[in-house]
């Protein structure tokens, strides 16, 4: 069963270019995710998301579902980026009413990308 992911980059300086901010992030992420209501959200670090400028930067990613790419979190932001993807992962198709949106991600979308099939709902 396929579920939502959140691919973060390790190598990400934070908000004023802070050292060690995606690191960070990822093992936030990474300990919340172990305990309900994250535990179906699956957390995977990379090296880098060609992001530098926005980081640290994260994608939300389903195979079937519009993903999205977001930036400029610090570790503190884990939880509701945890909470967007849970919210990502409870619907039909990625689109995440707007009203359901963690006050913690506004202001952090870099981008949208469509699922393969090609097109937004």
């Amino acid at each position: 069963m396929a579920t939502t992911e959140i691919i973060v980059c390790m190598t990400c300086r934070g908000p004023g270019r802070v050292d060690g901010a995606g690191a960070a992030l990822a093992a936030r992420l990474a300990a919340l995710a172990t305990d309900a209501p994250y535990a179906a959200v699956v957390v995977t670090p990379v090296a880098c998301l060609w992001s530098c400028g926005q980081g640290a930067s994260a994608q939300l990613r389903h195979p079937a579902k519009t993903s999205y790419v977001l930036g400029g979190f610090a570790p503190g932001d884990a939880a509701a980026l945890l909470d967007f993807a849970v919210a990502h992962d409870a619907t039909a198709d990625g689109e995440v009413p707007y009203d359901r949106w963690p006050s913690g991600v506004l202001g952090h979308f870099i981008a949208r990308t469509p699922p393969p099939s090609g097109r937004f709902s």
